[in-house]
């Protein structure tokens, strides 16, 4: 049975759809021996011969046992699989026995916090694409903000990049003398978007964590230590539960 060249290297473990249509825009894909750069383009694993990078991947589609890895990210870590400038990433702080695995959406380098790994680039690209699963994340802040500037990030603001946010939930979290403390909810994933919302209001963000991915809150995991997901939790994020979007407080 054909299918798109990006759902099979999804199926097979290599990438996320996303990052496999990036390969096959970069020329690494070939269909029986011709490159193949046009999105969209099918074949059939069953008598096609696909490899990526110059490697067969026929063997790994469909036959790979899936993995689904909750690491507590540090910070000073790339959110990805790799890295032309040589930095540390999400994938050096998995055993290898898992095999190749990529990160589900991304943490900044500087950020900390929960973020899934995995070989299902179907699942990559439901929870990454999402917008009905929440993130909550742990901010400090410089100084203390006014309640007239946390009120305009919960009813959304023009970046300074352009990208307008959505209306996001902000909660008062214990302040300090210097420091200002919130749980912030996304339901979207623009890059640095806490950062620049902070920033935005003259407050730049000093500490950032990610406490929680949907349903899935663990607290007990060290910075930079992980554990597998159980089934149950990996099937809620395919069926989940009626929500209401990110609520303003």
């Amino acid at each position: 049975m054909q299918e798109r060249l990006q759902k099979l290297i999804a199926q097979a473990g290599i990438a996320s759809r996303r990052q496999a249509e990036q390969l096959i825009q970069a020329g690494e894909v070939s269909v029986n021996g011709e490159i193949v750069t046009e999105l969209g383009t099918k074949a059939d694993p069953e008598t096609d011969h696909i490899k990526v990078g110059g490697k067969l991947i026929n063997p790994k589609i469909g036959k790979r046992e899936k993995v689904y890895i909750l690491l507590n990210k540090p910070k000073g870590y790339l959110s990805s699989a790799a890295d032309p400038e040589g930095r540390n990433l999400v994938t050096d702080l998995i055993a290898p026995k898992f095999g190749k695995l990529h990160p589900v959406g991304r943490l900044d380098y500087n950020t900390e916090g929960l973020i899934i790994l995995t070989n299902d680039g179907d699942f990559t690209n439901l929870v990454a694409s999402s917008k009905t699963v929440e993130k909550v994340y742990e901010v400090k802040v410089k100084g203390l903000p006014n309640e007239n500037a946390i009120n305009k990030l919960r009813r959304g603001i023009r970046l300074d990049d352009g990208f307008k946010t959505a209306p996001a939930e902000i909660k008062e979290l214990k302040h300090t003398e210097n420091n200002g403390w919130y749980e912030v909810t996304l339901l979207e994933g623009h890059n640095q978007q806490i950062r620049k919302m902070f920033d935005a209001i003259g407050h730049s963000v000093v500490k950032l964590r990610r406490i929680s991915i949907g349903h899935i809150k663990d607290d007990r995991i060290a910075v930079g230590a992980y554990r597998l997901l159980d089934a149950d939790e990996v099937k809620k994020f395919t069926n989940p539960a009626p929500k209401n979007s990110a609520r303003q407080k």
